[in-house]
């Protein structure tokens, strides 16, 4: 059984926010990445609320929730905040976290910046920023997959698409990156209706453009940013990284050397699935999630 409501936010904006399961039970809020919403995680939150309180949004600037216009209103200190003032809102002290593509991404910086709120920390094929921007320099099959990320922060990518047609989008990039067939039609359908939104498109594009991720172009002999050279914090908390090792966009050189940056890590490796483990092989994930919240 599950609720769905907008809570307004002190940071501004309002979200849509799923919830399923009991109140009294452990809480564990899901975070969804690119170009989805809390549907991401249709075949997981269901399963996973049967021992905890599940609370699953959408982002600022996906589906259902607000989209503030400006490439600032997407820095990760603004997503950040939008985190634990849902958090707060239903009066959630200390919660697990799961994220998967850019809601890892949120996952992996909210361990960083708040590991007081966090208990235990579940990531679903997204990098860790300090592994993935030295792939960036040091890999070439990993550079040449995230130059989509370059033609993402491109000002005239919405006017492109538009005119491709966001159906041909959704067939040419987003499910390409999915087993053929693997998503209904129904569910094609609400992609398309949230995409066609005033403001969608520019909204989750601006994701892209507030990351300081930086991405060389190919073969560029380009120097590491400053940042990578510093003495970067390890996570504290107990990490579970789960990874559809098909995935063609975040290669699986993104687990090598986690262990460096993690104190208590597991790594569960899905050798059947890309990136879009939430639904494409739920039942895996689902298992090592419950496995791991319950230890």
């Amino acid at each position: 059984m599950s609720e769905t409501k907008r809570l307004e936010l002190p940071t501004g904006v309002s979200l849509a926010v799923s919830t399923y399961g009991d109140r009294a039970s452990p809480p564990l809020i899901l975070l969804h990445g690119f170009p989805e919403s809390h549907r991401t995680w249709r075949k997981v939150a269901p399963a996973l609320a049967e021992d905890h309180f599940v609370v699953v949004p959408d982002q600022r600037g996906f589906a259902g929730s607000d989209k503030p216009e400006g490439v600032d209103s997407y820095r990760i200190e603004h997503i950040l905040g939008d985190l634990f003032e849902l958090a707060d809102a239903l009066s959630l002290d200390r919660f697990a976290l799961a994220g998967h593509d850019w809601g890892g991404a949120v996952a992996w910086a909210a361990a960083l910046a708040r590991p007081d709120r966090i208990e235990k920390l579940v990531i679903v094929n997204a990098p860790h920023p300090l592994v993935f921007q030295k792939s960036l320099f040091s890999d070439e099959p990993q550079r040449l997959a995230s130059q989509y990320i370059s033609a993402f922060r491109d000002p005239a990518i919405e006017q492109r698409l538009q005119a491709m047609g966001l159906e041909t989008f959704l067939d040419k990039s987003f499910a390409a990156h999915a087993p053929p067939g693997a998503i209904p039609e129904e569910e094609k359908r609400l992609y398309l209706e949230q995409w066609a939104q005033p403001g969608a498109l520019a909204a989750m594009l601006n994701w892209y453009r507030a990351s300081a991720i930086v991405v060389p172009r190919p073969g560029e002999d380009a120097p590491l940013p400053a940042w990578t050279q510093a003495p970067f914090p390890k996570i504290e908390m107990p990490v579970l990284v789960a990874w559809g090792m098909r995935d063609k966009a975040l290669l699986p050189i993104q687990l090598d050397g986690l262990e460096e940056h993690v104190r208590d890590l597991t790594i569960v490796r899905v050798e059947d699935a890309g990136h879009f483990l939430p639904w494409e092989r739920p039942e895996p994930l689902v298992a090592a999630m419950r496995a791991f919240l319950r230890d």
